[in-house]
């Protein structure tokens, strides 16, 4: 195998896409934005006016679709049917919505398919709400990263500020991370929990600098073993 799988799960904002690519870039590795590909059948739905609690119609939309994935500076450009959606899929209705369309378990079972198929050749560094737990269960390096809620919406509201999206504030983004975190965890399909194998690692006072050194240490344990 070239390389080992790294699964990194978390809570929504905990830093887990940013912390996954810079790992990834570390090692040399492939990454698998789990995330985006949810959230990528949540705007393709949306755009085509479906109702995301008509569960058969999105999984309709999950199974027809292409999500594809390509290097970019500053970040990893999205794709569906090969049209790039990487800020689309980050809009609030979006985010509003995406919870809804993960739980779907027909929608689930689809792109668990596709995220084993791109882990199969090792070398991949994989981030979500259940990769150490459903989708790679025997994934070599499991992090389950956190970060109190204040913080997570703290970094979510300077990260809107930056793109020039201020219509929320600190507090509405606090009280929509705390009911993202309820309705993850309390799903009846791959909720969101720490796998019993996984490291679990507090960023609310690291850098992005700090967590990645941690969790390349981590990874080069393991790989020293």
């Amino acid at each position: 195998m070239k390389g080992l799988q790294v699964a990194i799960d978390g809570p929504a904002s905990a830093g887990k896409s940013t912390v996954a690519k810079l790992v990834a870039k570390r090692f040399g590795y492939v990454y698998c934005d789990t995330g985006a590909m949810y959230r990528s059948v949540t705007l393709a739905a949306l755009q085509k006016g479906i109702n995301v609690k008509d569960q058969a119609a999105v999984t309709k939309v999950a199974q027809a679709i292409q999500i594809t994935f390509k290097p970019g500076e500053p970040e990893q450009r999205v794709f569906i049917d090969g049209q790039e959606v990487t800020e689309a899929i980050r809009s609030n209705e979006v985010n509003a919505n995406v919870s809804v369309v993960a739980a779907v378990p027909a929608v689930r079972k689809e792109m668990v398919a596709q995220q084993r198929k791109i882990a199969e050749a090792g070398g991949i560094v994989m981030d979500g709400r259940d990769v150490g737990t459903t989708v790679l269960p025997d994934a070599e390096v499991k992090i389950f990263l956190v970060a109190s809620a204040y913080e997570r919406a703290r970094r979510r509201f300077e990260e809107n500020k930056q793109k020039g999206i201020a219509t929320t504030t600190l507090a509405e983004l606090q009280a929509a991370i705390e009911r993202r975190d309820k309705l993850d965890s309390e799903r009846e399909v791959s909720p969101l929990t720490q796998a019993k194998d996984a490291i679990r690692l507090d960023s609310t006072h690291l850098s992005i600098e700090e967590v990645v050194d941690e969790i390349s240490a981590i990874i080069k344990k393991v790989e020293g073993n």
